[in-house]
């Protein structure tokens, strides 16, 4: 039996990775940081015969984060599969504003709090159970926002998009992957960052242009025993970092 874990999985991409996963065949951690929403989208899945369960974890909540490595070591021994869902983006309902000169220094911390040093700090604490498996998979959710190389670049189709405190986020989490990758590329764990692509979620907007159900294909492609190891892909594309 494959445990996966996903965090921020009571809604959204996170919700539909988690479906998508336990339809293969994976035992799913649905992990939230509310408990009655947590519980209710684990009952949803596990009422149409998922093996999907809930776990609390709120990702900037250290002692939730070593009860969950206690349980995930209690019960199963190893994790085969982590997915860092969990995301905030707080600066502005615009995403076409530049907001390099005016962000807060409490939104950036807070939004590098959960997507930046949260990720780092989980993903370290459950490695010792993602060793573990026979092949661990760490897929970490970034934003094709993140990518330097399209920023700078006036032709591409985010360059508009400059919400300094999310985007740097993004862009810090892929050098968390690069790094990470590199320093396990001599084990059978894998580390990718995925772009799910612009989304209909609360995040996304119903503007965008792909449903939950595409959103969720990367990070489930990059939980396969082919994946690739160090790259930043959408759909089984490479991005530029």
């Amino acid at each position: 039996m494959t445990i996966a874990l996903v965090t921020g999985a009571n809604k959204g991409i996170g919700f539909e990775t988690a479906r998508q996963l336990a339809t293969q065949g994976h035992h799913v951690l649905l992990a939230a940081r509310n408990q009655a929403l947590g519980q209710q989208a684990a009952d949803e899945l596990a009422a149409k015969g998922l093996p999907v369960e809930y776990v609390a974890l709120d990702v900037n909540n250290a002692a939730q984060v070593q009860a969950l490595y206690d349980l995930i070591q209690q019960r199963f021994g190893k994790l085969d599969v982590l997915v860092n869902n969990a995301g905030i983006q707080i600066e502005s309902n615009n995403w076409d504003d530049n907001t390099s000169t005016n962000i807060n220094d409490a939104v950036l911390r807070q939004t590098f709090d959960t997507n930046f040093f949260a990720i780092v700090h989980l993903t370290n604490t459950l490695l010792p159970l993602i060793e573990k498996s026979e092949a661990g998979r760490i897929i970490n959710l970034s934003s094709i926002l993140g990518s330097l190389t399209l920023h700078a670049d006036p032709q591409s189709p985010i360059y508009s998009s400059k919400l300094f405190a999310y985007n740097a986020s993004k862009t810090a989490l892929n050098a968390y992957t690069v790094h990470l990758a590199h320093a396990l590329a001599h084990t059978r764990i894998r580390v990718n960052a995925a772009h799910p692509g612009w989304v209909k979620t609360d995040m996304g907007s119903d503007a965008a242009p792909m449903n939950v159900v595409d959103g969720a294909k990367t990070t489930v492609q990059l939980a396969a025993a082919d994946a690739p190891n160090g790259k930043y892909i959408h759909l089984g594309q490479e991005l530029p970092w």
